[in-house]
């Protein structure tokens, strides 16, 4: 018995799910329900932000966004259930009743579910989160926002590209800062056989050494990487932080290897041609155009 009579209106059934009338009152009682949830989620969310603003747990990030979002589905779901139960609904006859519904809508749902539990498991298992640096394909991008369903990262040619999360869990994806955010940065020269290796090496390390932007904890690294057919290739390779930022500073590393090169007298080799003219006689057989040693981009030429 209801302690208020109630109009009519209010008491007449619109529909019934599993044997349970379902009147006015009873939508009204639901989504109040459903709305008081809400509001208590608002309130929580809130709370936890400013608790977490005043600690040394923001310092995390991501982690504020990720308990947000946690929060906020958690409760609509709760809310959902709840308004339910005390509508006397049950939950098992609600699925009943949408069973062949939900076969139809099932499939057209079924990237959109994909993607919601593949978010669910990003939240939790943190292998991706915003800031990061990753590798998708061939693109390096970096993490910019993270959803329920899709992933906003940024290109190295400042594009944003939505990303479903489905593609992130199921997908070889190489995270740059997974543990760290120390990057190796490396550059291959090749410099003419008549060069003195041992000072090759010697301007390489030294070089690397004075970059600005090396992490001061790893040494730099050069390797005499090939004896190609027209020079001896070296890599040269330095740690830096933020891999985001790699493409400027490999353009600074091999700036500076030139400047460096160009002040100890260092040719940087390019393929080698021989040009053999048949049938000029032979004061001209022999005649080559040679250019295998061309210091520092100008060229050379000797008969």
């Amino acid at each position: 018995m209801l302690p208020i009579e109630l109009p009519a209106v209010a008491r007449e059934e619109l529909f019934e799910i599993g044997n349970k009338a379902v009147s006015l009152f009873t939508l009204g009682s639901m989504l109040l329900t459903f709305v008081a949830m809400l509001a208590l989620s608002w309130v929580l969310r809130a709370g936890l932000r400013r608790a977490l603003r005043r600690s040394d747990i923001q310092a995390a990030g991501g982690d504020l966004g990720v308990a947000d979002r946690l929060i906020h589905y958690g409760f609509i779901l709760v809310g959902v259930a709840l308004a339910l139960h005390l509508a006397g609904i049950k939950l098992g006859a609600v699925f009943a009743a949408g069973a062949v519904f939900a076969v139809g809508f099932g499939f057209a749902m079924q990237n959109i579910a994909q993607n919601f539990v593949s978010g669910i498991i990003l939240l939790i298992e943190r292998t991706i989160k915003p800031g990061d640096v990753l590798e998708i394909g061939t693109q390096i991008v970096k993490v910019m926002k993270m959803s329920i369903r899709a992933t906003i990262v940024r290109t190295l040619d400042d594009e944003d590209i939505i990303v479903p999360n489905s593609t992130l869990v199921q997908s070889n994806v190489k995270n740059y800062t997974l543990e760290d955010n120390l990057y190796r940065v490396k550059v291959v020269v090749g410099v003419s056989y008549e060069s003195d290796l041992k000072l090759v090496r010697e301007v390489l390390e030294r070089t690397a050494a004075d970059i600005p932007w090396r992490d001061r904890n790893h040494a730099p690294r050069v390797l005499l990487l090939n004896f190609a057919p027209s020079c001896v290739e070296y890599e040269t390779s330095a740690w830096m932080h933020e891999p985001f930022h790699y493409r400027i500073a490999s353009s600074e590393l091999r700036e500076a290897i030139w400047w460096a090169f160009k002040r100890a007298g260092i040719v940087i080799a390019l393929p080698q041609l021989d040009v053999r003219l048949a049938g000029a006689g032979a004061s001209s057989a022999g005649t080559t155009a040679d250019y295998g040693a061309l210091p520092l981009g100008l060229g050379q030429r000797r008969s």
